[in-house]
């Protein structure tokens, strides 16, 4: 549906987005993530056509931007960060105003907006300003107008940003339910937008793609480490990272804060080996030792925990 090939932009001196080789199928929800300034929205914007990238190309189907620049935008609706609408106008009239920009014409109108307020859960607004709107109720305007052409693909830049959490669940429904129909395209930094909304993830981080899969199956990959939390006495942070690193399974040890002055509090980061429980290979090793131990505990390793390492090491 879409193929992009070494997609490069600067801004000055600065490499916003560094050469990005992305395919996105027909048919499914894709999530755009990563930290503020990752490089998302530049992307979305040389995907829409609003920016050129300085190398690299993007298709989508048989069409070049370069050359068929037009023909693309007919197959995209977009929905901005903060939806540009028209804030002294009706709902109705607003939506009226965008179908005739899109070439709709007579009783069609009213068909497809009475469609898009079906969809979007605008039918009790349609006749309330857009600026006494709640901001949720604005983004589904918005949501509206990047529909009105009934477009293949949709691409949303952080659609839910600024919403409470009853409306970020209102439209992640709308998106699901499009997302039957369509190729929709979601940029975000918000994990669990993703987790509950999208068939497949890609990370983004300082313009790289430092992950691209499945939900599911990066869900999996996260299974395939342990996190321990440990809090022990009468030691050194030396000693405890001296144990523990050299072990096969241990992947990473990290001092983390502690209330208690008396207590160090490690994480450990290990790796399943051969079905053995981590957890009783660093009990064994505490048991070696002199240290108290105070606490040892596993926790759920989850998409989260996949974000913050990549963009850290990718940092």
């Amino acid at each position: 549906m879409i193929h992009m090939e070494n997609l490069t932009k600067y801004y000055g001196e600065l490499c916003a987005v560094d050469h990005i080789n992305l395919d996105i199928h027909k048919g499914e929800i894709l999530g755009l993530l990563g930290p503020n300034g990752a490089g998302k929205t530049t992307t979305i914007r040389m995907m829409t056509g609003f920016f050129r990238p300085n190398e690299g190309t993007i298709r989508v189907k048989d069409f070049s931007i370069e050359d068929q620049l037009l023909e693309i935008k007919k197959m995209i609706g977009y929905l901005p960060e903060s939806a540009p609408l028209y804030y002294s106008m009706l709902v109705f009239d607003y939506l009226s105003y965008v179908a005739k920009i899109r070439g709709i014409q007579g009783k069609q109108i009213l068909t497809r907006i009475k469609e898009l307020s079906d969809l979007c859960g605008l039918s009790n607004m349609m006749h309330k300003n857009i600026a006494q709107l709640s901001k949720g109720y604005k983004q589904r305007v918005g949501l509206a107008h990047a529909m009105m052409c009934n477009p293949e693909i949709l691409i949303l830049d952080e659609p839910t940003s600024g919403l409470d959490p009853n409306q970020i669940v209102e439209i992640r429904e709308i998106i699901r339910r499009i997302g039957k129909q369509k190729t929709v395209i979601l940029s975000t930094h918000i994990l669990s937008e993703a987790e509950a909304t999208c068939d497949r993830i890609v990370i983004i981080n300082k313009g790289k793609i430092v992950a691209d899969g499945k939900t599911d199956d990066l869900k999996h990959s996260a299974s395939e480490e342990v996190i321990l939390n440990i809090g022990v006495k009468e030691t050194s942070p030396e000693s405890v990272i001296s144990e523990f690193k050299p072990i096969q399974e241990v992947v990473r040890v990290e001092r983390q804060h502690s209330t208690d002055p008396d207590i160090l509090n490690f994480q450990i980061i290990c790796r399943k080996s051969n079905g053995v429980d981590p957890r009783k290979t660093i009990y064994t090793k505490i048991k070696e030792t002199n240290w108290v131990l105070v606490e040892l505990h596993q926790q759920t390793k989850t998409l989260e925990h996949i974000f913050r390492e990549l963009t850290r090491e990718s940092n």
